[in-house]
């Protein structure tokens, strides 16, 4: 019986395109989350875990090492969040309270992006020399990954926190996504990070008219 948890096991087939069940359920509720946290609706968390869960897999299968990794950060991240939104709207799915985070805090998580973002790409390019048997091939795009996962990390945290330029976080992570995945052959990956990249705009447009109410 084939492993439904491998990339390499086919769901369907779309315009010629293997669709495997990990990449294709991971994306829908990837999706889903992202739709309800534009909402600001706090069933995003649990959701979002499920996918989380899925993309894990599928990255570690890819060679996308930093992304695979990414996903255990998400996983607490994602239960962080479900906590902190719970407790502070105990009686509506929809949070309010959201806004901008200030000048200097801004620049020090921008600083923080930057420099981590180098040093996780400096170790991921040499992983697979120190930690064969568990990376055994060389990683795909180390700075680009390591780019996007900093940035998704702080994005993630920022979210949690509901500050509205999380969302600016994620129009760049989308943007650079867009293109990474196509050219790694995970194209409906690929095609979920242009939706990503509409859903972010709309999910900055919607917190922004909520942070002035």
């Amino acid at each position: 019986m084939s492993n439904p948890l491998s990339v390499e096991t086919t769901f369907f087939t779309v315009l010629g395109y293997p669709m495997s069940y990990i990449e294709f359920f991971g994306t829908v509720f990837y999706l889903l989350s992202v739709w309800l946290i534009a909402r600001r609706n706090v069933l995003t968390w649990p959701v979002g875990i499920v996918s989380v869960l899925l993309y894990m897999a599928l990255f570690y299968q890819i060679r996308l090492y930093s992304d695979a990794l990414e996903q255990v950060y998400y996983i607490g991240a994602s239960l962080y969040g479900w906590w902190h939104w719970s407790r502070s709207e105990p009686a509506t799915r929809t949070v309010s309270d959201v806004g901008f985070s200030s000048l200097p805090m801004a620049a020090v998580w921008l600083a923080v992006t930057v420099f981590l973002s180098i040093g996780l790409g400096t170790v991921m390019s040499r992983v697979h020399e120190w930690i064969p048997r568990v990376f055994p091939e060389a990683a795909s795009y180390p700075f680009a990954d390591a780019l996007t996962t900093v940035m998704s990390v702080v994005a993630l945290w920022l979210m949690a926190r509901k500050h509205v330029e999380s969302w600016i976080y994620w129009i760049v992570v989308d943007v650079i996504g867009i293109r990474l995945y196509f050219v790694k052959d995970v194209k409906f990956i690929s095609l979920l990070y242009l939706i990503l990249l509409a859903l972010a705009i709309s999910g900055l447009v919607n917190w922004m008219k909520a942070s002035r109410c």
